[in-house]
């Protein structure tokens, strides 16, 4: 399964010809996204990324949406057990 996972663009710069950026994620997670496939996305701007890749704009409500969608599964899977765990009969 492939995932893009949206973000804000908090920095634009140039690397070796290549427009990248730096890119939010939330809960203090930031990383660098080559921004070249999206060239009209600016600074404050949401895009979907994936593998380190900007593949395209979305809103911010849209990018909202699925970050607490996200959110949700991830607290979701918290509470299932592992494979083979047994938390005993209720």
């Amino acid at each position: 399964m492939c995932l893009g996972i949206p973000g804000k663009v908090i920095e634009i710069y140039e690397a070796g010809g290549i427009r990248m950026g730096k890119v939010d994620f939330g809960g203090g997670v930031i990383r660098e996204a080559c921004l070249e496939y999206v060239p009209e996305v600016q600074v404050g701007d949401y895009t979907i990324i994936h593998v380190g890749f900007a593949i395209s704009r979305i809103d911010e409500e849209e990018a909202r949406r699925t970050l607490d969608m996200l959110a949700e599964m991830e607290m979701l899977a918290d509470g299932l057990p592992e494979p083979g765990e047994d938390r005993g009969a209720p």
